[in-house]
C-alpha cells in the first residue's frame, strides 16, 4: 500500500526557483501552455477541489505528487491568484498564444488600409482590455462604470494612437510600415494596461510580508507592477511583430506566393504563432510575479503603519498580474 502524500509541499509558490529566469520560464511555459484552454470544467473543478483541500490539510487518497503540481498549474491557469475566481476563459494567459496569433496575424496582413488599421487595433485592444482586467493584481472590486470608461478610454487612445503612425508611415518605405502594427501595439499596451488598471493607481494593490501577512495597500506597488507587467507585453510582442514582416516581405517576391495570394494570412498567423509559443511564457518570466519592493519605496503612512505592525519587515511582496 502507498503512503499517503506528504503535506509538506508548498504549493502556495511555483514549482521551480523563482529567484532565477529559468526557474520563470519554466512555471510560465506550464501556466501559458495552450492546451490548458481546452480542459473542461469539469477538470478544472477536480483540479481546484485537490489544490483547496491540499491547502486545508487533506490530502486526495491514492494522490502523488506530480498529479498535485499538475493539479496546482491547472488551477493557476484557470483562478485568479487574489480572488481565487475562475477567470474568463480568453483572458486567461493560456488564451494569449491562439488569440494573440490569429489577431496579430491578421492586423500585420490588413494594414494598408484604413478601416482595416482601426478595425484590428479595435479587436486587439478589446482583447487586451479582457486580458488587462482579467489579470489584474489585487482582489478589489470594479464597477461596470469604472470598467466600461477603462475600457473606452484604453481602446481610444490605442486606435488613435495606431492611426497616427499609419499617417507616418504612408512617407517611409514599404518595409518600415509593415512595423507599423508593433509600434502601434507598444505604444498602445502603455496606454491601455494603465487604463484597464487605473484603480490600483488610485487606491494600491495588496502587500504582503514574506509569509503572506497582509500589510496594506500600495500604489507605489502598482505602479511597479504595472510598468513591469507593460514591458513584458511589449516583449511578448517583439518576435511575433518584428519576425514575420521581414519574412513575409521576401516571401512575397517568390513565385509561389503571387500565384497564392491566398496563403499570405496563413503563413503570416503560423508565423507569429511560432514566435508567441516562445515569446510568451520567456516575456512573462522576464519579472517574477511575486514582485517585491523595499518598504522605504512605499507611501510614508503605509511604511509607518508597516514600522508599528511588524518592525523587522523590510521588503514587501505583491502580484503584480500578468
Amino acid at each position: 500500500m502507498s503512503e499517503e502524500l506528504s503535506l509538506n509541499i508548498n504549493i502556495k509558490e511555483p514549482r521551480w526557483d523563482q529567484g532565477t529566469f529559468m526557474g520563470r520560464a519554466k512555471h510560465f511555459f506550464m501556466v501559458t501552455d495552450p492546451r490548458n484552454v481546452l480542459l473542461s470544467s469539469e477538470k478544472l473543478e477536480e483540479a481546484r477541489v485537490i489544490v483547496e483541500n491540499y491547502r486545508a490539510g487533506t490530502v486526495t487518497p491514492g494522490l502523488t505528487e506530480d498529479e498535485l503540481w499538475r493539479a496546482k498549474y491547472t488551477y493557476d491557469s484557470a483562478f485568479h491568484p487574489d480572488t481565487g475566481e475562475k477567470m474568463f476563459v480568453i483572458g486567461r494567459m493560456s488564451a494569449q498564444v491562439p488569440m494573440n496569433m490569429s489577431i496579430t496575424g491578421c492586423m500585420l496582413t490588413f494594414y494598408r488600409t484604413t478601416p482595416a488599421v482601426v478595425f484590428w487595433q479595435w479587436v486587439n485592444q478589446s482583447f487586451n482590455a479582457i486580458v488587462n482586467y482579467t489579470n489584474r493584481s489585487g482582489d478589489a472590486p470594479i464597477t461596470m462604470n469604472q470598467l466600461g470608461a477603462a475600457y473606452v478610454s484604453a481602446t481610444t487612445g490605442a486606435v488613435v494612437t495606431a492611426l497616427g503612425l499609419k499617417s507616418l508611415a504612408m512617407r517611409l518605405p514599404p518595409i518600415v510600415s509593415r512595423f507599423v502594427p508593433f509600434a502601434a501595439v507598444a505604444a498602445a499596451n502603455c496606454i491601455n494596461i494603465p487604463f484597464m488598471r487605473q484603480r490600483e493607481l488610485k487606491y494600491g494593490i495588496p502587500v504582503m510580508d514574506e509569509n503572506g501577512n497582509r500589510l496594506g495597500e500600495s500604489a507605489n506597488a502598482a505602479k511597479q507592477a504595472i510598468i513591469q507587467v507593460v514591458v513584458s507585453r511589449i516583449g511578448m510582442a517583439v518576435p511575433a511583430m518584428a519576425i514575420p514582416p521581414v519574412i513575409m516581405n521576401a516571401l512575397e517576391k517568390k513565385a509561389f506566393m503571387k500565384h497564392f495570394p491566398i496563403l499570405n494570412a496563413p503563413v503570416q498567423v503560423g508565423l507569429v504563432g511560432l514566435c508567441l509559443v516562445f515569446a510568451t511564457p520567456l516575456c512573462c518570466a522576464l519579472f517574477p510575479q511575486k514582485s517585491s519592493m523595499s518598504v522605504s519605496g512605499l507611501e510614508a503612512d503605509l511604511q509607518e503603519r508597516i514600522r508599528q505592525l511588524s518592525p523587522e519587515t523590510t521588503t514587501v511582496y505583491f502580484n503584480k498580474g500578468l
